[in-house]
């Protein structure tokens, strides 16, 4: 709706909204890409209704005029009848628009960027001027840092590694126009590039561990002194542990032998007359009661000094 008011109360659009505006747009249009695609959507939004024609130069007045381009025309015209926004791809296009061209093709606006493109006379006058005067001109934004020229000169800068990539992926040193001794040294060069990064990479990750060990130096040292006693702490438990356990063993160790005494003196007492047993027996009836751990400790000594 906020297009269809534009439209009616600019005096340059004279056409009524329910029949479509016929709205042409040129270009080469090379290694097509979203610049081109967003200059076109412009165009196509022009209007609420919009028809739009686009033309495209064919190879030889394109090279004449501006120079070498990447791909063919067959490949930009075909690209270009690929995107959404166009209804119509006028192949050989030329490359400064006239009066006879628009009543061919009944175009009512030319949109385009306002930056001025020479024409084919060499004295620098825009293409677009004839167009500009008789005010059937829709000018278009250009989309900043995307054009063929940045594509193409990204690749340039990075020839050696784009070489080196299409070598990796089965294209002859003849596909791509390197000599023998161009395709080693590129491949030796590409391998020092590795290796430096590589090198770059193990030095990144020592200043990372050293710049967190300087971080937590201070939490080191607070929590230190509370670790080691901590672990001297648990190390003296241990150890008493372990001394109340060796303790026990050698208790009980004696107490067998104790025992083992008792039922051999018990055996010799049995081979005694019965009076003498008797008499045994009665007067150990009479001694008096001691605890059983006084009672081996007592043995335990007597073993001790026997010995």
């Amino acid at each position: 709706m906020a297009n269809q008011a534009q439209a009616e109360n600019n005096p340059t659009d004279p056409m009524p909204a329910s029949k479509p505006v016929r709205v042409y747009a040129d270009g080469i249009y090379d290694l097509f890409h979203f610049g081109h695609a967003r200059a076109l959507e412009q165009a196509k939004k022009s209007f609420p209704n919009t028809y739009l024609l686009v033309g495209c130069c064919n190879d030889e007045i394109t090279h004449k005029f501006k120079g070498k381009t990447v791909m063919t025309e067959d490949e930009r015209y075909e690209s270009l009848r690929h995107c959404k926004w166009v209804d119509e791809v006028i192949p050989d296009a030329p490359w400064v628009v006239t009066k006879e061209f628009l009543d061919k093709h009944n175009i009512d606006f030319v949109a385009h960027d306002a930056l001025p493109y020479a024409d084919t006379s060499g004295a620098g006058n825009d293409v677009y001027e004839f167009v500009k005067a008789i005010g059937k001109f829709k000018e278009t934004k250009r989309t900043e840092g995307i054009s063929t020229s940045d594509i193409i000169m990204r690749i340039v800068k990075d020839y050696n590694q784009y070489v080196i990539r299409n070598l990796d992926r089965g294209y002859s040193r003849k596909d791509l126009g390197v000599s023998f001794v161009k395709e080693k040294r590129l491949r030796v060069n590409m391998r020092l590039k590795k290796l430096h990064e590589k090198v770059r990479e193990h030095q990144e990750r020592i200043q990372t561990v050293a710049k967190t060990a300087g971080m937590h130096r201070n939490e080191w040292v607070e929590n230190a002194d509370r670790w080691v006693a901590g672990f001297l702490e648990m190390f003296e438990e241990g150890c008493h542990k372990m001394g109340t356990a060796i303790k026990d063993r050698i208790q009980e160790s004696l107490r067998s032998q104790l025992l083992a005494a008792d039922l051999l003196q018990n055996g010799k007492d049995e081979d005694e007359d019965t009076d003498e047993d008797d008499e045994y027996f009665d007067d150990y009836g009479q001694e008096e009661y001691y605890d059983n751990n006084e009672y081996y400790e007592e043995k335990a000594q007597e073993v001790q000094k026997k010995s």
